[in-house]
């Protein structure tokens, strides 16, 4: 991979875990010289992505909106600044520019972005890799909703496995990397006899 979008929070959560977690990552992906796409900011989780890899000599471009420029507080030291109009041309612009999609913890915004891509995932619309970086635990309840989703038949077990997750940078950069999407199953209805 090329290059990675990493959707994470603006903000820094409780636990300082989250934010080392997110500078470690910054580091990893310039160290193996993979692009990081994201969304723009200097504060939060997303400052401390950016800022964990342009401290090592990585590349970092950023896309935000215009409105978001000063809410969002615009990082001003990028290797790259994508200035959009909307919410959705943002997601779009980051989704063309990467080879896999790394989600850190976050909030609405960050699961909107996840769930987007797993929609144009499951739809055949892409093959990229999607990896969910829990780190402290943060996705075990969302990984537990999946797997009742296909207990309960609203999701298949192919599906559900195009979600990646793991608490290590290197093992989901692992994953990510042999990763081999499946069949588009989403039409695929139960015989009836």
């Amino acid at each position: 991979m090329k290059s990675i979008v990493v959707f994470c929070g603006s903000g820094d959560g409780y636990n300082e875990c989250y934010r080392e977690a997110a500078y470690e990552l910054g580091q990893t992906l310039a160290a193996k010289g993979i692009r990081i796409i994201y969304g723009g900011a200097k504060v939060g989780l997303m400052g401390a992505l950016a800022d964990g890899a342009l401290n090592n000599s990585g590349n970092v471009t950023g896309v935000i909106p215009e409105f978001l420029k000063t809410k969002e507080v615009a990082h001003d030291g990028l290797t790259e600044m994508i200035t959009v109009t909307t919410m959705h041309e943002r997601k779009l612009k980051m989704f063309e520019l990467s080879d896999g999609v790394i989600t850190m913890p976050g909030g609405w915004g960050t699961m909107e972005e996840l769930f987007e891509m797993l929609t144009w995932s499951q739809l055949g619309l892409h093959s990229k890799p999607i990896g969910l970086l829990s780190i402290n635990g943060y996705y075990d309840a969302l990984t537990a909703l999946c797997d009742n989703m296909v207990l309960e038949g609203f999701l298949s077990e192919d599906t559900k496995n195009t979600l990646l997750s793991s608490g290590s940078v290197t093992d989901l950069l692992e994953q990510m990397e042999t990763y081999v999407a499946p069949e588009t199953k989403k039409w695929i209805t139960k015989q009836t006899t």
